[in-house]
């Protein structure tokens, strides 16, 4: 048998490459290696800026040729690294070899001693991963994320009137409307999003093992915390003044487990979602040339929520174990986190490819309002709790002598079937004030679902 060519193993750099390819720009090898050069190289200008042991300041043209390093990074860079790597066996000194070889480039040798200086390894790390995550949330996650909840709640507010039987343990219950039901959803998600956008993303940048003794002995009249607070801070991001020769990595369990909680939400409303279609709620609209069954032809699954099912799952069982994984590390450090961080995309991907999927099938259900009516009528039993509540306001505001008012609807209606009729006589007899027995007259199932119209109104623009 032939062998094949190289293969992606994972799926997501395969089949799914194009819902979830954004993330690259970011979670990469090669976007992470792009941030590992930037920070070198700030770190560069941030020494010459404040004329560190006796250099001048860089020209704005140098500065900018520097910069345009990271901003032109490419191919031909990722095979440079590559190739320097399989040398080193480092990745970050690969790194900073990578970048003396720019000074050379440039003409700027005589600054070669002044990258990664004082560095180690963690401190260009840290910063990257933060730079990174921050950009892939902000940049691809986040705004993925909106657009469900938009389709959602655009959703929510076109069926806000469309009453429908709520199912409490799977049970005919208390209507609501589908509209409210889906504002649940929205606002639910509305929450976790303000939650991910408040993220501080902390760095360190404090040498070997968090103290800058290096630093000191190089320069002892230099207020080195000072310096490391502007420098994290000049790329945007939260320093952090304590830590081992890690980043504590508390920010990303943090970050990790609210991204989870929206998988996990999200998961809820698939299968709700896919509940409804299995109930007839939605109607299904077939894709052109799609295939349902390889036998049944008359087949359209839901297969748009049951994907996002399990890789909202697969998403969580990565992130989850980040959260746990990275904040603990042995003494001043281990290796684990390293080894764990390079699945942070993994866990990313899956949850982008989840939302994808959702997006699109949202975009691709019809509620039946006339089966929601229908299913509405089929069960009148579920008035019992407006019938005894409101005999219950008629006791205590002294208008009837009834006794135990949920115990006598109970026996009417508990675990039977009920009908306009029957109920209509069974209020008829009641002794209650005329104009309670009006209002149970005049209610039906469809118009038995309180404030959940307006309620929809509650949501956040």
């Amino acid at each position: 048998m032939t062998s094949l060519p190289p293969q992606p193993l994972s799926p997501l750099d395969g089949r799914y490459r194009a819902a979830v390819g954004e993330l690259g720009e970011h979670l990469s090898e090669a976007g992470l290696n792009r941030a590992r050069v930037h920070v070198e190289i700030e770190w560069l200008i941030a020494q010459t800026d404040r004329g560190f042991f006796g250099t001048s300041a860089l020209s704005d043209g140098e500065k900018q040729a520097l910069r345009a390093v990271v901003t032109g990074f490419g191919q031909a860079d990722i095979d440079e690294l590559a190739r320097v790597e399989a040398t080193t066996r480092h990745d970050v000194k690969a790194v900073e070899y990578y970048v003396r070889g720019q000074l050379d480039r440039l003409g700027l040798s005589h600054l070669a001693e002044l990258t990664h200086f004082a560095c180690t390894s963690e401190d260009i790390n840290n910063l990257s991963y933060a730079l990174t995550v921050r950009d892939a949330v902000a940049q691809v996650w986040l705004p993925k994320y909106r657009a469900v909840i938009a389709r959602l709640a655009g959703l929510a507010r076109e069926h806000r009137d469309a009453a429908m039987l709520s199912r409490t343990h799977g049970q005919p219950a208390t209507p609501t409307t589908m509209g409210k039901e889906l504002a649940v959803f929205v606002h639910r998600l509305q929450r976790i999003a303000a939650q991910v956008e408040a993220t501080e993303y902390l760095g360190k940048f404090s040498g070997a093992t968090g103290t800058f003794s290096a630093h000191v002995v190089a320069e002892p009249d230099v207020s080195w915390p000072d310096v490391s607070r502007e420098f994290v801070e000049s790329l945007g991001l939260t320093w952090n003044p304590l830590t081992t020769q890690i980043e504590s990595h508390d920010w990303q369990a943090e970050l990790y487990g609210r991204i989870s909680h929206a998988n996990r939400v999200l998961h809820n409303l698939a299968t709700d979602i896919w509940t409804y279609i299995s109930l007839g709620y939605f109607r299904q609209i077939p894709a052109a040339g799609a295939t349902g069954s390889s036998t049944m032809p008359h087949k359209v699954n839901p297969i748009r929520f049951e994907n996002a099912e399990a890789n909202l799952e697969l998403s969580s069982a990565v992130l989850d174990s980040l959260a746990a994984t990275l904040v603990t590390s042995r003494l001043q450090r281990d290796l684990t986190d390293s080894s764990s961080q390079r699945n942070i995309g993994v866990g990313f991907g899956h949850s982008v490819l989840a939302l994808d999927n959702i997006l699109r099938g949202l975009g691709e259900i019809d509620l039946d309002r006339d089966l929601l009516l229908a299913d509405l009528d089929g069960n009148w039993e579920v008035l019992g709790e407006a019938i005894q509540t409101v005999i219950r306001a008629e006791v205590a505001a002294g208008r009837s002598s009834i006794a135990d008012p949920y115990a006598l609807l109970k026996e009417l209606t508990r675990g039977k079937r009920v009908g306009a009729a029957e109920l209509a006589e069974f209020v008829q007899g009641l002794e209650i004030s005329d104009a309670a027995k009006q209002r149970l007259l005049a209610l039906t199932p469809a118009t038995y679902v309180g404030l959940a119209d307006e309620l929809v109104d509650r949501l956040a623009e």
